[in-house]
């Protein structure tokens, strides 16, 4: 039976390689698909991994309909036998209601790769709709450090190297030092709750002299 699984991590766990992984297995065996993706840091109509892989895709926006979209390749005469579906989080909770559609009545395995919550611990609307109607919602092994090696359990976002908890749900970046203007990175609950970015770690080991990890 076809499945709609959602893998799902925080940023730089390894999504999106395994999301071309995914792709190329199934192609390997005779299998056709799909690659979709949203806000890929490669730009539009890509997907991209921070190993340096990178492919096209196609670009979703808020009027996509993936029903529409499987129906119209049928119609050409080409086979889909899955969906790849990269950056899932930002997909409308609708968008999720038609891939979960193609499931049960088109028979496709749809694979959506995304992260859960937002820099201010709040789960996307596209994650929450993949979490409730998912047949199975699968961590990723590879698990991302926060920069006092602890598991990293959230995602932050900086402005011009400072922690913010408010602001828009989605604004492009990528995981980075905290120097760009917006930036990206995670960490441990304990010091996403306390604000304290690798820089701002930084800033205050230089400070005082020492590096206090409890603080």
């Amino acid at each position: 039976m076809a499945e709609l699984v959602f893998f799902s991590g925080t940023m730089d766990s390894g999504k999106s390689t395994l999301a071309l992984q995914t792709d190329h297995n199934h192609a390997a065996r005779g299998r056709t698909g799909l690659i979709f993706t949203r806000d890929d840091r490669a730009g539009a109509a890509r997907l991209s991994s921070r190993l340096g892989l990178e492919v096209d895709a196609r670009e979703v926006d808020d009027d996509t309909d993936f029903w529409a979209v499987v129906v119209a390749e049928r119609q050409a005469g080409r086979l889909v036998d899955y969906l790849v579906c990269d950056e899932a989080q930002f997909y409308s909770p609708e968008q999720v209601d038609q891939l979960a559609r193609l499931v049960d009545e088109v028979e496709i395995d749809v694979f959506a790769f995304g992260i859960t919550t937002d820099f201010r611990t709040r789960l996307f609307p596209g994650a929450a709709r993949l979490i409730e109607l998912a047949d199975r919602v699968q961590a990723l092994q590879v698990q991302s450090l926060c920069w006092c090696g602890a598991p990293a359990t959230h995602n932050a976002r900086t402005v011009d190297g400072v922690m913010v908890v408010e602001g828009d749900q989605v604004v492009v970046g990528d995981v980075a030092d905290g120097s760009g203007h917006v930036a990206y990175e995670v960490l441990c609950r304990r010091h996403h709750m306390r604000r304290m970015t690798a820089g701002a770690a930084r800033r205050r080991s230089t400070g005082t002299g020492f590096l206090d990890l409890d603080g």
